[in-house]
C-alpha cells in the first residue's frame, strides 16, 4: 500500500543524501506527535473553557486516532498519481489549519474538526514518511535518515505534554496550540526550502489491503495491535483528570509526571530494541501486561 515496497532507481539512489530535507520531514515529525499529545496534557483546561465534560475533550484524541488509521489506508491511493513533495506540503497545511481551529473552538463540533484535520495529516505523513526517506538518501544511510527522522518522535514525547500542560497553565490552552501552529508552519517552510520533487511510483489500489488481512494471522494480530494501543491512549489520555482528581497534584505535579513519562518514554524506546532482538514474542506479551497492571495499580492506590 505505500512507496516503500518499491526499488529506488539506480540514479536516485547514488544522489547526494538531501539532509535539509531529512530535518524537514524531522520537524513536521515533531509538529505531528507534539499536536497529537497535547490534549492530555490540557484536557481539564480544554474541557472547563468549553463547557464539556473531560470525557467528551477527550473525544479529540478519538477523532484523531480514527481519521489517521482511514487515513493512512487509503492515502496512497487516492495521491497515487500525485507528486510527493506536493502532498507532504500538504500535509503540513492541514497540520497548521488544524492547530489553529483548535485555538479557536468555541464548542465541541469545532474543536473535534480541528482533530479530524489532524488525523488527516498524521496518518497520511507517517504512511508515505519511510517511503520518502528512502528517496531522500542512498540505501546505505536510510537507516540513519530514519533515526534522525524518529529523534522529532522522542522529542515530541519528551516535551510536548509536561511543556504543554506548564505553558498552559500560564498563557492559556488556546495560546499552547496557536504556538504549535507557529511551530507546523516553521516546519513547513523548511520543508518548501528543502524538499525536492519526488514523482510517484507505482500502483497502488485498495485490494492490496484485503489480500493482506486475508493471510493467515494477519487479521487477528492487527485486532490485538488495535487492542494495545487503544489501552494506551485510553491511559494516556486520561492521566491528567486523574491526576487532579485522584491523585490530587496542582498543574506543577502533572507536568512532572509528564515529563518523567516522556523521559521514561526516550528510553524506553532503546530498552525495547534490546529486548525484541532477545525475543519479539516475549517484549510484545510482557509490554500490554505491563501497562494493564499499572492502570489497574492507580485504579486501586493512585491516590
Amino acid at each position: 500500500m505505500t512507496d516503500a515496497t518499491l526499488s529506488v532507481p539506480e540514479s536516485e539512489a547514488e544522489a547526494r543524501p538531501a539532509w535539509g530535507a531529512v530535518l524537514a520531514m524531522t520537524l513536521g515529525v515533531f509538529g505531528l506527535v507534539g499536536a497529537e499529545f497535547l490534549p492530555a496534557s490540557l484536557l481539564t483546561p480544554m474541557a472547563d473553557d468549553l463547557g464539556i465534560s473531560e470525557g467528551m475533550a477527550g473525544q479529540a484524541v478519538t477523532a484523531t486516532a480514527a481519521v489517521a488509521l482511514v487515513t493512512s489506508l487509503v492515502i496512497t491511493v487516492v495521491t497515487r498519481k500525485l507528486d510527493r513533495r506536493l502532498v507532504l506540503l500538504g500535509l503540513s497545511v492541514l497540520l497548521i489549519f488544524s492547530n489553529l481551529l483548535v485555538a479557536m473552538s468555541s464548542n465541541l463540533p469545532m474543536l473535534l474538526a480541528g482533530r479530524v484535520l489532524l488525523g488527516m495529516a498524521l496518518g497520511g505523513f507517517w504512511t508515505l514518511s519511510a517511503a520518502t526517506m528512502m528517496r531522500l538518501v542512498p540505501e546505505a544511510l536510510v537507516a540513519k535518515a530514519l533515526s534522525i527522522m524518529f529523534l522529532g518522535v522522542s522529542l515530541a514525547t519528551v516535551f510536548a505534554a509536561p511543556v504543554g500542560s506548564y505553558i498552559g497553565d500560564i498563557v492559556g490552552w488556546r495560546n499552547v496550540f496557536l504556538g504549535a501552529a507557529v511551530l507546523g508552519a516553521l516546519a513547513l517552510v523548511v520543508q518548501l526550502a528543502t524538499l525536492p520533487l519526488l514523482p510517484p511510483r507505482g500502483h497502488s489500489r485498495f485490494g492490496t489491503l484485503v489480500e493482506v488481512l486475508a493471510r493467515p494471522g494477519v487479521g487477528f494480530a492487527m485486532l490485538a495491535i488495535l487492542l494495545v494501543f487503544t489501552g494506551h491512549f485510553a491511559f494516556f489520555t486520561y492521566i491528567r483528570p486523574f491526576l487532579e482528581t485522584v491523585t490530587g497534584v496542582g498543574v506543577e505535579g502533572v507536568s512532572g509526571v509528564l515529563l518523567g513519562f516522556g523521559i521514561a518514554t526516550f528510553f524506553g524506546n532503546y530498552l525495547g530494541a534490546v529486548l525484541l532482538e532477545r525475543s519479539m514474542r516475549f517484549t510484545l506479551t510482557i509490554m500490554p501486561l505491563v501497562m494493564g497492571v499499572l492502570a489497574i495499580s492507580l485504579s486501586a492506590f493512585g491516590g
